[in-house]
């Protein structure tokens, strides 16, 4: 679809209304329950029976494997609290604007997911030496940019050996909902979502890297339509505020009373641990206080005391990372509306 500058269509507006954004005051619950945790879905939902559900591990390895999902159950079983975030989050604010799935800025959730490690399946396996990728393919089938395909994403041996990437079949505490993928998905701590894999069928290590939709055409950063670009693969860095006071209901319009306010929110990144938060009032930058991370791929709060004078105000909060990498201001535009990971900005309105 070509960019617009125009209103919202009818075909985003049926997308928005099946896949839906964390309400951004949910930012103060550590952990999002699940309803509330950010939800996309490419094709329909699959109803997969899970008396007859297996997981097949096939192709270039040495002992192809098959499980049942009471079988994946009964290996070794972690629990990592995970921050996901869709890579078109914040699209819709990119000008013109990538039309797809109309995001504003609450694609994003942090859960607890628990499930099997996949290194030590892949090691009984024995991946062949000629392979290269692992392609892992849902039951969603549908059809996206004239291709009907099953979607299915791939990871470098190296990446799906990760301590961390999982086998997911519960998300805090409870077996995963049909839309969150059950009754098994792939997570990639760190990875945009898209490459957590949900309705898991099959695994399949390949001697060259895999050209399928969602791997090669859809989830590039690209500067037009003729461009390959590049992969998106780890989330950018990234803070959010809880907007503050209370909202008008059509505008969502800021309305805060005067005095002392405490601002708070999350920051997070896939590639290096958040440092510190900094916080703008009208355009004057100050450091948050952070609290502790609950876990190495989990978001991290922030909180800032800001004494409110009557009047209009327009905050903002941007986050900093051990490497030094600082929150843009405003992202890079790309074609497919890609990773925006430009600075929220609230404005207020402050009543004595």
């Amino acid at each position: 679809m070509v960019p617009s500058t125009g209103p919202i269509t009818r075909e985003e507006l049926q997308l928005a209304s099946r896949n839906h954004a964390l309400p951004l005051e949910m930012l103060r619950w550590p952990i999002t329950p699940v309803g509330m945790h950010y939800l996309l879905i490419h094709f329909d939902i699959p109803k997969v029976d899970p008396i007859s559900w297996r997981l097949r591990l096939g192709g270039l390895v040495d002992h192809p494997l098959e499980f049942t999902l009471p079988e994946l159950k009964h290996r070794e079983r972690r629990t990592v609290p995970v921050t996901m975030e869709c890579a078109g989050n914040g699209r819709s604010r990119l000008e013109p604007r990538p039309v797809s799935q109309p995001w504003d800025q609450g694609g994003v959730g942090t859960a607890e997911w628990t499930g099997t490690p996949l290194a030590p399946i892949l090691h009984e396996a024995g991946i062949a030496s000629d392979g290269v990728e692992l392609v892992f393919t849902g039951a969603d089938r549908g059809v996206q940019g004239g291709t009907e395909h099953q979607y299915a994403r791939s990871l470098s041996i190296e990446d799906a050996m990760g301590d961390d990437v999982l086998l997911a079949y519960e998300v805090n505490g409870q077996p995963l909902p049909p839309q969150h993928g059950y009754p098994l998905r792939l997570l990639v701590p760190g990875w945009y979502g898209m490459t957590s894999v949900k309705w898991l069928e099959s695994i399949e290590a390949v001697a060259k890297p895999f050209e399928g939709y969602q791997q090669a055409i859809a989830y590039r950063y690209q500067q037009g339509p003729d461009d390959p670009g590049t992969p998106v693969q780890r989330i950018r860095l990234r803070a959010l505020m809880v907007p503050p006071g209370i909202p008008d209901f059509f505008t969502r319009n800021r309305l805060v009373p005067a005095g002392p306010v405490l601002l708070e929110g999350r920051a997070w990144s896939g590639t290096h641990p958040i440092e510190r938060v900094e916080v703008s009032v009208d355009g004057e930058w100050a450091e948050s206080h952070l609290e502790p991370q609950a876990g190495a791929y989990a978001w991290r709060a922030w909180t800032f005391p800001w004494v409110a004078a009557a009047g209009e105000h327009e905050l903002a909060c941007r986050a900093i990372d051990t490497a030094g990498t600082v929150q843009p201001n405003e992202a890079e535009w790309n074609y497919q509306g890609m990773g925006n990971n430009s600075v929220q900005r609230v404005k207020v309105t402050v009543r004595n």
